[in-house]
């Protein structure tokens, strides 16, 4: 395993069992489609699930100070026509482009056992613990993108295989550290 920083550098380390993950952190900003493995689209506002008119709606009356703004979606808490240009992107099928100070890539090998899904778990210490899955269900693809973290936060992770009946393999190996730079 090696964690590769945005500078291009890595650091070398032991290859886990199962799967072998690569974590690019990001330093500054950077916008990422928001077609996110957790499941929840940022450009829906109102929550109800899909990205429509109401959303749009609610992104005009946040950017001209008719609402609060209370989505960051260009930004922490900013609103303005870019905004709304996004949801209406999003309205209409286009990804949510979302801002996001930092982030926290995770690629790995796929399993080898066919069928396969992913759960991805992420805990404050080594030790774990890894309980809850960071997506909402579990995912097909070899690669996640944590966006939920906060800038000079140290964070592990771990990949588990997930059958077609729901059973987990062990963690992906050792957990992979992350320190997440400051801003």
């Amino acid at each position: 395993m090696e964690v590769i920083l945005q500078s291009g550098h890595s650091l070398p380390g032991r290859l886990p069992r199962a799967c072998r993950m690569l974590i690019a952190l990001t330093a500054g900003a950077f916008f990422l489609p928001a077609v996110l493995a957790q499941g929840v689209n940022p450009c829906d506002l109102d929550k109800n699930g899909s990205v429509t008119s109401s959303d749009v709606a609610l992104a005009i009356n946040m950017a001209i100070g008719a609402t609060p703004c209370t989505v960051s979606i260009e930004g922490p808490t900013t609103c303005t026509v870019i905004t709304v240009q996004r949801v209406f992107l999003a309205s209409s099928g286009q990804p949510c482009s979302v801002y996001n100070a930092h982030a926290a890539t995770l690629n790995w090998t796929a399993s080898t056992t066919p069928n396969v899904t992913y759960n991805v778990y992420r805990a404050t210490t080594a030790a774990g613990p890894f309980t809850t899955p960071l997506n909402s269900s579990p995912i097909t693809a070899t690669t996640f993108t944590d966006t939920a973290v906060s800038a000079g936060q140290t964070y592990y992770y771990v990949a588990r295989a997930v059958a077609g009946n729901g059973t987990e393999s062990d963690n992906s190996g050792p957990p992979v550290q992350a320190t997440i730079p400051s801003p």
